[in-house]
C-alpha cells in the first residue's frame, strides 16, 4: 500500500473558527470495528481533501492500532499509550489535541477511545480550554458488534454505559447475523440509547455526512453542558496479556490455539504457514486477514490477549 500524504485544505478554503472543527469520540466494546470505521474516515477525508486528525488510545502496550492506522492517516495520527483516555490520560489528550490544532490544522478531529473506554467522559475534553475556543459540533459514535449482540455477551456493564452515552450507534457487521434479526438487535440497542439515530454498516463503512454534518448546527455538546445528569465513572476491570506466537504455525492450529484463551479480544500480526495474517479475535470468532505493508517487524508474531479480570 503506498501512502499519500494527507491533502492541505486550500487557501480559499480554510476551517471557519467561528463554527469550529467538528469532532468524533468513536467508542464501543472490544472488537466492535472502531479501528475499521475509523480507517474509512481517514480514507472518505483523504478524497474530500480535507485534513482528519486522529488521536487513538488502545488497550495494551504492543501498539497494533498504531500500525494499522499510522501509514493511512499521515501526520495527522497520534497514539496515546499508559492508560484510558477517558480518565487516566485526559490531559495528555487536552495537550494533543490542541498541539495538533496549532500545528496541521484540521478540517475534522476523531478520538477513538480503547474498547473499555467510556465516550462521555471522553467527549468532556472538547468543552475545556483551549479546546473550546476551535472545536465546533462534538458527538460521540458508539460502535456495537451485531453478532456480539445478537449472541448477548457482554451486554451489561462497560457495553451498556457506552451505548447509553451515544449521539449515534453504528450497528456494525450486520453481514455477520441474519437479516431478519437486525430490528430485534436494533431494539436492544435503543432500549439503552432511546435517543440515538442508529445505523447499520459492514465493515465501518457509514455516510460520512451522518457522522460529520456539512452543515454545522447548535451542537448536543452545548446540550449536555446544560444536563445535571451525569453518570459515575465505572470501569470494569480488564486485563491484557501479549501472546507470542513461533512462525510458519498454520491458520487452522492458530485459530484453535486463540480459541483455547476465551479471551474477550484478541489482535495482533502472526507469520503463518500461509503468510502474514493479521488475526481479529472477538469472543469465539477469530479472522485471518492479509495485513497491511511496512509493518513494524517488533509486532510480527505478537498478540494481544484483553479478557476480564
Amino acid at each position: 500500500m503506498t501512502t499519500e500524504p494527507n491533502p492541505i485544505s486550500s487557501p480559499n478554503e480554510p476551517t471557519n473558527p467561528v463554527l469550529g472543527v467538528p469532532a468524533l469520540v468513536v467508542s464501543g466494546f472490544l472488537g466492535a470495528g472502531k479501528t475499521t470505521l475509523v480507517k474509512h474516515l481517514i480514507t472518505d477525508a483523504q478524497q474530500q481533501g480535507l485534513k482528519l486528525a486522529v488521536v487513538s488510545n488502545e488497550f495494551g502496550e504492543l501498539g497494533i492500532d498504531k500500525a494499522l492506522l499510522q501509514e493511512a492517516g499521515g501526520p495527522g495520527y497520534v497514539e496515546l499509550e499508559g492508560g484510558c483516555v477517558c480518565c487516566q490520560l485526559t490531559n495528555e489528550l487536552l495537550e494533543t489535541l490542541q498541539s495538533l490544532w496549532e500545528t496541521i490544522r484540521p478540517d475534522r478531529i476523531v478520538v477513538e477511545t480503547s474498547g473499555v473506554a467510556l465516550p462521555f467522559e471522553t467527549l468532556m475534553t472538547f468543552w475545556r480550554e483551549p479546546i473550546t475556543e476551535w472545536v465546533g459540533e462534538s458527538l460521540a459514535v458508539v460502535v456495537a458488534n451485531a453478532e456480539q449482540v445478537a449472541d448477548g455477551r457482554d451486554l451489561e456493564g462497560t457495553f451498556e454505559q457506552q451505548v447509553s452515552s451515544a449521539d449515534i450507534v453504528v450497528l456494525n457487521k450486520v453481514d455477520l447475523v441474519p437479516e431478519e434479526s437486525l430490528g430485534k438487535l436494533e431494539h436492544i440497542l435503543q432500549d439503552m440509547a432511546p435517543d440515538a439515530p442508529m445505523i447499520r454498516s459492514i465493515k465501518g463503512q457509514v455516510d460520512t455526512n451522518v457522522v460529520f454534518p456539512p452543515t454545522p448546527t447548535q451542537t448536543p455538546s452545548s446540550k449536555r453542558k446544560g444536563q445535571s445528569e451525569h453518570r459515575p465513572h465505572t470501569h470494569e476491570a480488564f486485563e491484557s496479556e501479549e501472546i507470542s506466537i513461533l512462525p510458519k504455525i498454520t491458520p487452522e492450529e492458530l485459530i484453535q490455539q486463540l480459541q483455547s484463551l476465551q479471551a474477550l479480544r484478541i489482535k495482533g500480526i502472526v507469520n503463518t504457514s500461509e503468510g502474514l495474517k493479521l488475526v481479529q479475535g472477538v469472543g469465539p470468532r477469530i479472522d485471518l486477514s492479509v495485513p497491511p505493508s511496512n509493518l513494524p517487524q517488533e509486532i510480527i508474531g505478537r498478540l494481544v490477549a484483553i479478557r476480564r479480570k
